[in-house]
This record gives C-alpha cells, structure tokens and sequence, in this order.
C-alpha cells in the first residue's frame, strides 16, 4: 500500500497525522476515544524474561572470526523467540504508520502498546545471566523500542504506557551500566556499543530521558573518533574474515544515530574530521574491491568473497537515513536501485520512516 500520511513530518521522523490526532486546535493535548483493539490484534507471545548464552566463536580465536558451529545454533536458538517478535512487531507498528484512517490506525497502535505492556508486566529480558547476552541484548532492546515510538503518538492506554516507559527506561539503564562498567575495551568501540547507543536514543526520545540520549551521541562519536584516516574501523577490521562484515554492521545504527540527531538539531556529521561519511565509504569502496583494503588489515579474504555470505539488502537499509544526511552522495543511487530498505532492528521500512 502506497504512504497515505503527508510527507510532512515531526522533529522525530514519524508522520504528522500521527501527532495531529492527539492535539487540538492550540497544539495542547486532548483525550482521544479508546478503540478496542481490534480482533485480529493476536495476544503477544510469551515473553523471554531469561537469556543465557555463551559466543558464537571458538573460544581460541581472538578475533572472534570462527563460527562454532553448535554454539552458533545455540545463540540462534536463544534469541528466535525474541527476533520472531520483534519483526512481527515492526511489521504491526510500519502498518500503523501507513494506515490513513485514524481510528484504524489508533486500535492498531493500542494493539502494538498491548503486545509491548504484556513484555513490559512481566519484566522481559531482565534476566541477562551471560556477558555475551548482555553484550548483544541493545539491539533488541532498541528494535522494541523504536516499534513504540512509531504508535507512541497514537495509542490511548495511558496506564500500558506508563509501564512500558517504566520497563524501557530500567532496560535503558542496564545497558548503559553494562557498557560503562563491564564491557571490555574493545567492545567499547564496538557495533554492539553502537547498537546499545541507538537503544538509548530511541527510549530517551519516547520518555523524554535526556541522559540517553546525550549517552547515545556520546558513544556513537566515539565509536566513529576511532576510524582510520581511510574510513575503516579498528575494531571490526580485525574481525578477520568478518572485518567488512562488521564495518557494514556497525553503520546501521551510527547512520541512524546521526540522521536522528540532526534531526533534533545536534548534528554529529562532522565528527572526527567527518569520520561518518568516511566509515561509510570506506564500506562501499571495499566491497566494490572486493574486501581488499579490510584484507589488507585482516590477513584474510572477506566473508561476502569467500564463498561464506552475501551482502543483503536489510544490511544497506540504513542507506535511507544516510541520503537524507547527504542528498547529493553518489549512493542516492545505490539506496534507490536496493530493493528493500528495511531491517527490524532499525523499525523495519527505512522509506516509510525517512522519506
């Protein structure tokens, strides 16, 4: 279905429409008629309160390179239950966004509340009793997020939000503790620190808590202070065969961090000696040699050349959120030739959300 809302569009990115049903006429906040969600709106799934998971790579590879078969399924296993709902969250929050009528689109919004306030009530991914849970837990933190802030505007249970804000915010705060006091040196400069960074800035803005999101501008800057005079980034460019891969990995949140920030008039873009378009063409100018610049650094033939991946077009999504910070940059190209701009963990349909 073809965008229904006007391209006009609120500081936070969402559609104005979304907004326009809460006010009123002075811009002061009125109380809407509660729609009863509606009956195709499925109960949420049962929520994962517990995760326990080792690392998907052989415990003697420093680089963290080594698939281990078994303990990659593992992980896989773990984090299914919780991936399964976030995309079909995503999927009900991007469907709300392009609802023109607005009483459809309020029970569907209440809808997505109710999904996320029964994760919320029983305390959901509370129980991160391994470091590598609580390593790579950000990105899912902020996927849930980020569906919330989409139908936050239109929902109409007050109290299911209360508690979802309550629960965001606690989830907020573990991360930011885990990242400043346990994490390691290296994951600190890390795409799961920029994942976290994007979590936050997602909660910050959906409960107003400034500290996030000044923690998620923070880390994000020094992630990208930390890339080379070509782009690259240290700390995924030793991942061996991996080092391009994780490159790609880290830009979907930085791109998005700063996208949204500049947005919000706290633009980061030039950073570092303009370190944001540099990571990013670096990426692109790699892979179109093939993965030889991050060879050159890793020793070892990239993952999308050697036979192990493809480069996907969920892996480019963030590529929406890079044009509209650089509308005359030679990948307008490549984002308009990409078929599917979308990716769950960045709130799913990238043209639906920055367009």
């Amino acid at each position: 279905m073809a965008q229904k809302f006007s391209r006009t569009r609120t500081p936070s990115g969402l559609p104005a429409l979304a907004l326009g049903v809460m006010l009123g006429s002075a811009g002061t906040m009125t109380a809407t008629p509660a729609f009863a969600i509606d009956a195709e709106c499925a109960a949420a799934p049962e929520p994962v309160i517990s995760l326990n998971y080792g690392s998907r790579y052989t415990d003697d590879d420093d680089t963290r390179s080594t698939l281990d078969v078994d303990s990659n399924e593992v992980v896989n296993a773990a984090l299914r239950p919780v991936d399964d709902f976030i995309r079909d969250l995503v999927a009900r929050s991007n469907g709300v966004l392009n609802e023109s009528d607005p009483t459809s689109a309020s029970g569907a919004a209440d809808c997505v509340l109710a999904q996320i306030a029964t994760w919320a009530r029983a305390d959901a991914l509370s129980d991160l009793d391994s470091f590598t849970a609580r390593l790579s837990m950000g990105a899912r933190i902020g996927a849930i997020a980020e569906a919330y802030r989409q139908v936050r505007p239109l929902v109409t249970d007050l109290k299911a939000v209360a508690d979802v804000d309550q629960w965001l915010i606690q989830r907020a705060q573990e991360q930011l503790e885990f990242w400043e006091k346990e994490a390691t040196s290296g994951a600190r400069t890390g795409n799961l620190r920029a994942w976290a960074a994007l979590a936050l800035l997602n909660i910050g803005e959906v409960t107003n808590t400034d500290t996030f999101v000044w923690w998620a501008s923070a880390s994000a800057v020094r992630i990208l202070c930390t890339a080379r005079e070509d782009g690259s980034l240290p700390q995924e460019t030793k991942r061996g065969s991996y080092g391009l891969h994780y490159q790609f990995h880290a830009l979907s949140p930085l791109v998005t961090i700063a996208a949204r920030l500049d947005r919000a008039g706290l633009p980061m873009t030039t950073s570092c000696n303009n370190a944001l378009p540099r990571v990013v063409e670096y990426a692109f100018n790699d892979f179109e040699q093939e993965g030889a610049l991050t060879q050159e650094y890793s020793g070892v033939r990239q993952s999308y050349f050697d036979g192990t991946e493809t480069l996907e077009d969920h892996e480019l999504a963030f590529l929406e959120a890079y044009v509209s910070l650089f509308p005359n940059s030679p990948l307008v190209d490549r984002a308009q030739k990409t078929e599917n701009l979308s990716n769950s963990k960045l709130g799913g349909d990238q043209r639906l959300l920055w367009q």
